[in-house]
């Protein structure tokens, strides 16, 4: 297997050890970057298989990096920053940033993050790529549109479907209130979070083994909801 090359965009060196620490492994390479520039730069030189992004650079607002890098990259953006706003994790998300985590962080809870990430990328970019997704006793089928739980037929409405097929379509990713209201209902206007909170608890109710503590989609407060694939 090709080794994994990772990029960290981090202008602290103390969180750059601490980060590079949490992600070296035997087949990895960790670059890193002090600054938005250079950090562009060795994204387009290297092609890394995801990126760590901090928000605070000394030349160029990590909002801007994210959006110039997803311009061109599909890498996981995965964003790493002190501010804990939920607007600004939304327009980061909005911008192309796949995930959001907030400093000081869990490496535990890091580790498992970024391992989502790459495991979403590498699903997607596969050849031919697998229609189904499973995912903790429910099965996806995205071509034959067709939802199982533990071997059983759950039979979705046309919006539930939509919303569910969006949601395992990025599973790993963190979809924000506005971009699964755009993507499943093709308009911008409306109370996006009312209309999600109604469908989202619905398909809880038919796919969760316990709807009150959901494994399979979770909410992210204030920003919007992701589909978990199991560890």
């Amino acid at each position: 297997m090709p080794a994994l090359k990772l990029l960290i965009i981090d202008d602290e060196p103390q969180i750059r050890r601490v980060v590079r620490h949490a992600l070296e492994g035997d087949n990895t390479r960790v670059l890193d970057a002090a600054s938005g520039r250079e950090g562009i730069d060795l994204a387009a030189a290297e092609k890394p298989d995801l990126i760590v992004l901090d928000l605070g650079l000394p030349d160029i607002p990590g909002a801007d990096v994210c959006r110039d890098i997803r311009g061109w990259s599909t890498a996981p953006i995965v964003v790493l920053s002190a501010r804990h706003s939920d607007v600004e994790k939304a327009a980061l998300l909005d911008l192309g940033a796949d995930d959001y985590i907030t400093k000081p962080f869990s490496t535990v809870e890091f580790q498992a993050r970024v391992r989502a990430q790459l495991r979403r990328a590498r699903l997607s970019n596969e050849v031919g790529g697998d229609t189904c997704v499973t995912a903790h006793g429910v099965a996806i089928d995205l071509a034959k549109r067709s939802v199982h739980r533990d071997g059983e037929t759950v039979h979705l409405t046309p919006i539930e479907w939509e919303l569910l097929r969006v949601l395992s379509a990025n599973a790993g990713r963190t979809l924000t209130h506005r971009q699964l209201f755009s993507q499943v209902w093709s308009r911008q206007h409306g109370d996006a979070q009312q209309n999600l909170r109604v469908h989202v608890s619905s398909i809880r109710r038919k796919l969760e083994r316990d709807p009150v503590r959901p494994q399979l989609i979770v909410t992210e407060p204030g920003v919007g909801y992701r589909f978990e694939l199991e560890a």
